[in-house]
């Protein structure tokens, strides 16, 4: 019996170590464009896209191969554009996470899944040439999923579907919230703007990062 034994036991160690081995991480996604959607154009001298600054509002569980901070800033900078005019504009990104909740717990033959959340909330403010505040426009999106618990290769990917698909939500919202909120600020596209619109044969739009 001693050989069986023996055979059995090798057998446990070759799955131990199998079981052990790590996938590598996931290679980071594609980043979305809204680069073919018509730019936002706001009457303003320029716009200023400031990163967060709180870590617990960027807040991102791995494995996530698209940061959700990352979609927001995107999105800001495709589909805002300054036209020119009097005062400025600042884009604030308030929360952009992506968390992870287990739903239930696996078995010897069955996988765990659990819950992901990505929360995307961000706030354009229009200011005066003095400084002074001239209005505000906010939009928030709660993206929810529940996926099993596979293999990090698998849950990478139900992840970036997650973020993906806030993003694409936090855009339209976005614009609702622009367009409701903002709208005597809002300029035709060029080419259709009527004479003596504010803005009209301005430069080329302006968006600068703040340092």
């Amino acid at each position: 019996m001693a050989l069986p034994r023996r055979a059995a036991l090798g057998a446990l160690l070759a799955t131990a170590a199998c079981g052990g081995r790590q996938d590598p991480p996931p290679a980071p996604a594609r980043p979305p464009s809204y680069a073919h959607l018509t730019p936002l154009r706001l009457a303003v001298a320029r716009i200023e896209i400031i990163p967060p600054t709180d870590p617990a509002a960027t807040r991102t569980m791995p494995p996530a191969p698209l940061a959700p901070a990352e979609v927001v800033r995107i999105m800001a900078e495709d589909r805002l554009s300054a036209a020119g005019g009097p005062g400025h504009a600042r884009f604030l990104t308030r929360a952009a996470t992506l968390t992870r909740e287990t739903t239930a717990a696996g078995g010897v033959f069955t996988s765990g899944s659990e819950r992901i959340t990505c929360i995307m909330r961000c706030r354009l403010e229009v200011l005066t040439e003095e400084g002074g505040p001239a209005g505000f426009a906010e939009a928030e999106v709660r993206r929810t999923a529940v996926r099993p618990m596979g293999s990090p290769a698998e849950r990478a990917r139900a992840a970036e579907e997650v973020v993906r698909q806030a993003g694409d939500e936090l855009n339209v919202e976005f614009e609702f919230q622009l367009r409701r909120n903002l709208r005597a600020l809002i300029l035709p596209p060029p080419g259709a703007a009527p004479a003596g619109t504010p803005g009209e044969g301005t430069p080329a739009p302006v968006i600068e990062p703040a340092g």
